[in-house]
């Protein structure tokens, strides 16, 4: 006997974490490197809209201004709260 979670479907393709080795990121996400780790997730570009994750770009901005230690987005703060946060802008 089953049943359906379609929320945790969606959160789990909005915000996945990518594999290690993957370089390609679908037209429509970007990559963003997140926790001490630098664990590497690909999100919706929709996101950068959004009040909360706007909040991190600022954070971010502040810590690396420009400068990215792995070359993409670096995302200062932890992996759960990263987690918490795009799982509320699905």
């Amino acid at each position: 006997m089953g049943f359906r979670l379609p929320g945790i479907k969606k959160a789990s393709f909005a915000a996945y974490q990518a594999p290690s080795k993957a370089v390609d990121v679908p037209k429509g996400y970007l990559a963003v490197y997140v926790g001490e780790k630098m664990k590497r997730f690909v999100i919706p570009v929709s996101y950068l809209n959004r009040p909360s994750f706007q909040n991190l770009l600022s954070q971010a901005e502040e810590e690396f201004g420009y400068n990215h230690p792995k070359g993409g987005l670096t995302i200062p703060c932890s992996e759960d709260v990263f987690n918490s946060i795009t799982f509320c802008l699905n």
